[in-house]
């Protein structure tokens, strides 16, 4: 669930102790296997223990730890996902402190709320569900032509209750500008998948999903999508 990395990793290309460190989630978020997942937190660990005030460290080991709540939960861990995605949410509040004029991090502050609403618990929904808003709408005005920003927003509006401005339209819209502006985002397509999906347009559905697994024939997430 969730996140391109072609666009950090080029981005980051010149600086190889990141891109080891990238090298591992990237094979993470593909499998979503407990081995690199957990060797990209200790990673990625030791990097925010080595330069504490690099925002970069503590944005990726947020992401490591999404993915691990994404991983955990999967597995019906609900335990471990939520430890997870507490870590992770500390972590991504960590860097936006670091940060706060990066678009990727209050994206990803906004995706993990969405997720933590997902997760469930009373009232979460009413608590989490302003704060996506309000990140994704920070990260539109730092930066409004990134990629990762259009699919966080195609979340937001895919995941929201149609009352509170759930529009799957809109979500396929930002979806659709996400993966023009970054088209090797094998996840992003999943994510355009299920907003067809749920919109009733199956032929599209699986249009996007072929194409995710083109780009990406591991992706565990696009594997899951394809048997629902």
């Amino acid at each position: 669930m969730i996140l391109a990395l072609n666009g950090v990793v080029a981005a980051q290309i010149n600086d190889p102790e990141l891109a080891a460190g990238l090298q591992l989630l990237e094979e993470g978020r593909t499998t979503l296997a407990d081995k690199p997942l957990n060797d990209a937190r200790e990673y990625f660990l030791k990097l925010t223990e080595k330069t504490p005030g690099n925002a970069t460290g503590w944005y990726e080991l947020a992401r490591v730890d999404f993915y691990r709540c994404n991983a955990a939960d999967a597995h019906s861990d609900k335990k471990v996902a939520m430890a997870a995605m507490d870590s992770a949410m500390e972590e991504a509040q960590h860097a936006i402190k670091l940060n706060d004029a990066s678009a990727d991090e209050h994206s990803l502050m906004a995706d993990l709320y969405g997720r933590r609403i997902g997760l469930g618990g009373f009232m979460v929904g009413a608590h989490f569900g302003p704060k996506i808003v309000a990140e994704n709408k920070r990260a539109l005005e730092l930066d409004g032509n990134n990629p990762r920003v259009f699919a966080s927003l195609g979340r937001q509006y895919l995941g929201a209750p149609k009352m509170f401005g759930g529009d799957v339209d809109k979500a396929i819209a930002n979806f659709q500008k996400s993966v023009a502006l970054d088209p090797k985002s094998d996840e992003t397509f999943v994510w355009l998948a299920m907003a067809e999906r749920k919109k009733g347009d199956t032929a599209a559905a699986n249009k996007a999903l072929d194409e995710a697994l083109r780009l990406n024939p591991r992706s565990a997430f696009a594997e899951h999508e394809k048997k629902q």
